[in-house]
């Protein structure tokens, strides 16, 4: 069943992978580099600092950095003890897949990328969601097209990043009530 699985998410990979066109291959490039999207996450910080009182912004950011070193470290575990080759390191899709980035790790599973977008589109939606009410949805679009990313570019299969996506929402959750409780257990003093 697990092999079954396996082949359709190679096929799923391909269709999905060979949409691309270099027209658009730099703009998917750059929109799956973490670095460029500094100043949109800045642009949320300034948004979380203007509607949070200051001891309430830092137990935001102290609960952000805490969720995105699990995330990466967590996904970290994962590509290492399942050892699931990224799609560019498959001898059998050379020369089936657009191989879209210069570079290409070893293991996917699951995709970084993923995980960490959707936690910070969860994480900081429902922080904001009382004062921009529909900033969670173009949250989860940014996200899910950070995703969708990773397949375009060739480093992850579709498994990857739904996976990786399904444990960015659980690990975004999670650290929201983390905050929410740090911000009871030590603003209330």
């Amino acid at each position: 069943m697990i092999e079954t699985l396996l082949e359709y998410d190679k096929d799923l990979f391909l269709f999905l992978n060979n949409l691309g066109s270099p027209t658009w291959d730099g703009f998917w490039l750059a929109y799956t580099t973490k670095w460029y999207w500094a100043p949109f996450y800045l642009l949320l910080l300034y948004l979380m600092f203007k509607k949070y009182d200051k001891k309430v912004f830092l137990i935001i950011v102290i609960s952000a950095i805490l969720m995105v070193a699990f995330t990466d470290q967590v996904t970290n575990l994962f590509k290492d003890g399942f050892e699931r080759f990224r799609p560019c390191r498959e001898e059998s899709l050379k020369g089936l897949m657009r191989m879209v980035k210069d570079y290409c790790g070893t293991f996917g599973f699951f995709s970084g990328h993923s995980s960490n977008s959707m936690a910070v589109a969860i994480f900081t939606g429902l922080l904001l969601k009382p004062y921009y009410k529909y900033l969670v949805f173009v949250l989860l679009f940014w996200a899910a097209l950070m995703a969708y990313s990773r397949v375009y570019i060739g480093v992850h299969y579709p498994l990857d990043i739904v996976c990786g996506m399904i444990f960015g929402a659980l690990s975004g959750f999670m650290f929201y009530k983390l905050k929410g409780y740090l911000e009871k257990r030590f603003i209330s003093l």
